[in-house]
């Protein structure tokens, strides 16, 4: 058998290897490359999931990676909600000070499983400053999403109320009333109806007229202390972000115990939206 010699052919040959080799070597750099990060350091594994998964820890986040404290996706404008209080940069022309009236009975109490909700009973309002105002429900978000001077309290209650014959029923206008919770002693108005919250989602408790007022949560509060509150226009803190929203935050902060914040919290995870651009609108103080 003869083996024939070119020399022509042994280059082709030797010219194949070497194409071959550095395609192999730049294809494991690739993939070297793709499985870290620029650093070293291994890359970030896809952690999205479901939207409907999501929205029980928090109403905005898009995936796992954005838990805590959610991002504004769908935030588009200029008047959002919460907003991060600065006290020293507060107007204190706000003028007369609000007076709150509330004529509510509650009737049940909801697992939403984003949030912790007890609605009125239908025809329950709010009266501010002679101005009427329908109560619907309020609900809890754990830790707070108003913030004062950068800080963080371990859950905020928001008092939802809307407009009575506003005539806008496809973008209503809102008042809702925001109270800022520390850990301290046990809370009496909590304790009336944290134990009728069903555990599963997505389920309801009626309540017994009477058992749990809303006026309980007040009792707690120095009545003096009622006329000392931040004031804006904002949104609401979920979707759809409606910008129709007078907000009026307590500056008293009320107690609750660990043990009740925590249940709270657990039941409803972190449920706290981001804080927005205050922009230009003015924060009153009271």
């Amino acid at each position: 058998m003869k083996f024939i010699h070119h020399k022509g052919f042994v280059i082709v040959i030797a010219m194949a290897i070497f194409l071959l080799c550095a395609c192999n070597s730049e294809d494991k750099e690739k993939t070297k490359s793709a499985a870290s990060t620029s650093e070293g350091q291994p890359a970030p594994k896809d952690t999205s999931i479901a939207d409907n998964e999501v929205r029980a820890e928090a109403p905005d986040a898009l995936s796992k990676t954005e838990q805590g404290y959610a991002l504004p996706h769908h935030a588009n404008e200029f008047a959002q909600s919460p907003i991060n209080i600065i006290t020293k940069q507060t107007d204190k022309n706000h003028g007369e000070p609000l007076s709150f009236v509330f004529h509510s009975d509650i009737n049940a109490a909801e697992n939403l499983g984003h949030t912790i909700q007890v609605d009125f009973k239908p025809g329950s309002t709010c009266m501010v400053n002679g101005k009427d105002y329908s109560s619907k429900q309020f609900h809890f978000h754990t830790p707070s999403e108003h913030l004062v001077d950068g800080m963080t309290f371990p859950m905020e209650m928001h008092i939802v109320n809307m407009v009575i014959d506003s005539g806008k029923k496809d973008n209503p206008s809102y008042l809702v009333v925001a109270l800022l919770f520390k850990m301290g002693a046990e809370n009496n108005f909590l304790k009336e109806f944290l134990s009728k919250i069903p555990e599963k989602e997505g389920e309801k408790n009626e309540l017994p007229l009477g058992q749990v007022k809303l006026e309980d949560v007040f009792s707690q509060i120095p009545k003096n202390e009622m006329k000392s509150y931040y004031t804006y226009k904002g949104s609401l803190t979920t979707p759809p972000y409606t910008e129709t929203v007078q907000w009026v935050i307590l500056k008293y902060i009320v107690e609750a115990s660990e043990e009740q914040i925590m249940r709270i919290e657990r039941m409803e995870g972190n449920n706290a939206r981001h804080v927005q651009a205050v922009n230009d609108r003015k924060i009153f103080a009271q």
